[in-house]
């Protein structure tokens, strides 16, 4: 649920104005438009919107524990609340309402910040001890909830997302280019990164406190995966089925706690189809699901999301999208986003959340996560097909290449989306020359963008997998895609596959059931099979790819053509006019196609740049 704010000024004798809050909040009406709520104490202040789930009566936020010198403001939900809250009142603690998240400052009473270890949900939250004059900000485990902050004016600034903190007097607004080369580079941006210099995104798994103005970042989860050497293989394939299919059963179940209807997303893929499936089972009542087709046949999936939808029983929604909505769609997709895009399916994602809404829905389950969890890439198998022992016969520019992998990963073999050393050719040319002669400075393949320990000794596939989690999920998969394009419309989406525990039951099966004879996601197809018709379970991966810049440049689209055009680029100073040009040329041909699974679309980042530096007066 919802979206935070907040100021605590380092200076106790200065106060936080109850407008300046409010002024944050109301940059956050799209994640909470039910209510709000402000509280400002001396140097603290604390903003609040709500989207109203559980508690609908007497959940409002900030919330106190009993002698209110303990405040909190939460985004997201605690599922294992109820148990929880029973062991507080057995310790004498006293509620005032009904909310899940009112469990967080009576449990920080107890425990202080080792209270997040006790936590299963999906959550961002700030807490204030008045008494102690401490700020602690908190991130789940994976990183679904977002959380940002800055230090600036003496004074730590925080809000679930960055357009909040910009309402902050005079913030300076300047592009992070090591940022930016991430998401040339790599999937995407990585916490603490964010698109603006000073301005940092809480990492996954991590908290920050704050003392006396002293602000420390701690983490205190993190994915484990056993040393190859270590990994249990006297497992069988059907106590291994059995353990994930009790695990994401449970993940189900805690995700439908709600005093609001709670839909589905139906893609017509294995993941989202086992969450609907598991749904029914759990509750035999009928839900909403959601659904969107294409006028495109060749990507048009509403078939199989027919025959799910027809065996679950559900009240079926669906919306039709045409690729003409790209457009229309772009601006808004990068403003909810606060970033440059590398595809454009997020307009898909904000057009189905915008039918969710329409059908006065406003939690849904989705199947995220499940293909970096389960090895569902082709990533995964060419590992494998590549086995981990150097080659002999490496030339020079993998030799190259091999210099940058132990740098960035620690690991010379580890081969991850592309050839680094090759494709710092192609960053040199479409940066402008003055940025690309600084190149080296904020060039992301320069420094470790992982603790190199974490993946040392591992199984191809964990490790793949480690490195998924870190660098596609909470930054990209979650962010852009997930949680901004579904509060775009006042949404909250939950992910049963990120569950912490099912997390923890899949890191300790042995990889060659994850991806077992060239089969992607093989364990969990297994599964599939004891729930799922066989349509679903014996169809071909398909990798969703809305049409990229290509397909918008042939539009001849006016404001497009302004942002992309020779004046434009060179005015910015950020991309290379001439190269940029180039590209047009190519991207324009009708007989260039470009592989968005393998090749960046180039362009695209460059587009989307413009909108993001328009759309946020940079």
């Amino acid at each position: 649920m919802c979206g935070i704010n907040g100021i605590l000024h380092f200076e106790s004798d200065r106060q936080v104005a109850p407008e300046l809050i409010k002024a944050m909040s109301d940059k956050l009406i799209h994640r909470g438009p039910d209510d709000d709520g402000i509280y400002t104490d001396g140097a603290l202040g604390l903003g609040f919107r709500r989207l109203s789930i559980i508690d609908l009566a007497t959940g409002q936020q900030p919330l106190f524990n009993e002698d209110r010198s303990i405040s909190c403001v939460c985004n997201g939900e605690i599922f294992n609340y109820k148990a929880l809250r029973a062991e507080l009142e057995s310790m004498g603690h006293r509620f005032r309402s009904f909310t899940d998240v009112e469990v967080l400052p009576h449990l920080y009473e107890e425990m202080g910040p080792d209270m997040v270890n006790r936590l299963v949900g999906q959550f961002a939250f700030a807490i204030y001890d008045k008494n102690r004059g401490k700020l602690l900000l908190a991130r789940d485990h994976v990183g679904i909830a977002p959380l940002f902050y800055t230090i600036f004016d003496k004074s730590l600034i925080f809000a679930s997302e960055i357009k909040a903190i910009l309402s902050y007097p005079q913030i300076p607004r300047k592009v992070n280019m090591t940022t930016l080369d991430q998401i040339l580079t790599f999937p995407g941006p990585i916490s603490p990164n964010t698109m603006f210099e000073n301005i940092n995104s809480v990492p996954p798994g991590h908290l920050v406190l704050v003392e006396d103005a002293n602000v420390k970042v701690r983490q205190y989860w993190d994915l484990t995966y056993p040393k190859a050497d270590e990994i249990n293989l006297e497992a069988t394939e059907t106590d291994c089925i059995d353990r994930i299919e009790t695990a994401l059963k449970q993940a189900v179940e805690r995700r439908l706690q709600a005093d609001v209807p709670v839909g589905f997303y139906l893609s017509g893929g294995l993941d989202s189809s086992l969450v609907a499936s598991f749904i029914s089972q759990i509750q035999q009542e009928k839900r909403h699901s959601f659904s969107i087709g294409f006028t495109q046949s060749n990507i048009d999936e509403r078939h199989y999301q027919h025959i799910m939808a027809t065996q679950v029983g559900s009240l079926h929604h669906e919306t039709l999208f045409d690729f003409h909505h790209i457009a229309d769609r772009l601006k808004q997709a990068v403003y909810h986003a606060e970033t440059p895009l590398k595809e454009s399916y997020n307009t898909c994602s904000i057009v189905l959340s915008e039918l969710v809404r329409k059908n006065q829905i406003k939690v849904v389950l989705t199947g995220e996560g499940a293909d970096e969890l389960f090895a569902g890439y082709v990533g995964y198998r060419f590992d494998i097909e590549r086995g981990s022992a150097a080659s002999s016969m490496a030339d020079v520019d993998e030799m190259l290449d091999q210099e940058i992998r132990q740098r960035v990963w620690g690991d010379p073999q580890f081969l991850y989306e592309r050839n680094f050393y090759l494709f710092n050719e192609i960053k040199q040319a479409i940066y402008s020359n003055d940025i690309a002669l600084s190149l080296n400075d904020f060039d992301c393949t320069n420094r470790a963008v992982i603790l190199h320990e974490r993946i040392k000794g591992l199984h191809p596939v964990h490790k793949r997998s480690y490195v998924d989690f870190k660098l596609r999920i909470a930054d990209h998969l979650l962010a852009d895609h997930g949680d901004r394009a579904a509060f775009a419309n006042s949404v909250e989406a939950r992910y049963p596959f990120l569950d912490v525990d099912l997390i923890d039951a899949v890191t300790t099966l042995p990889p060659h059931l994850l991806i077992h004879n060239g089969v992607e996601k093989y364990l969990l197809k297994k599964m599939a099979q004891r729930h799922l018709p066989e349509a679903i379970t014996n169809r071909t991966k398909f990798a969703f790819v809305a049409p990229g810049s290509p397909y918008l440049l042939r539009q001849q689209i006016e404001w497009i053509e302004d942002i992309l055009s020779f004046e434009t680029i060179k005015r910015q100073g950020y991309f290379n006019p001439e190269t940029v040009e180039n590209l047009k040329k190519i991207y324009r041909d009708d007989g260039f196609t470009l592989s968005q699974t393998f090749e960046n679309d180039l362009l695209m980042i460059v587009l989307t740049f413009g909108v993001f530096l328009e759309l946020f007066n940079i």
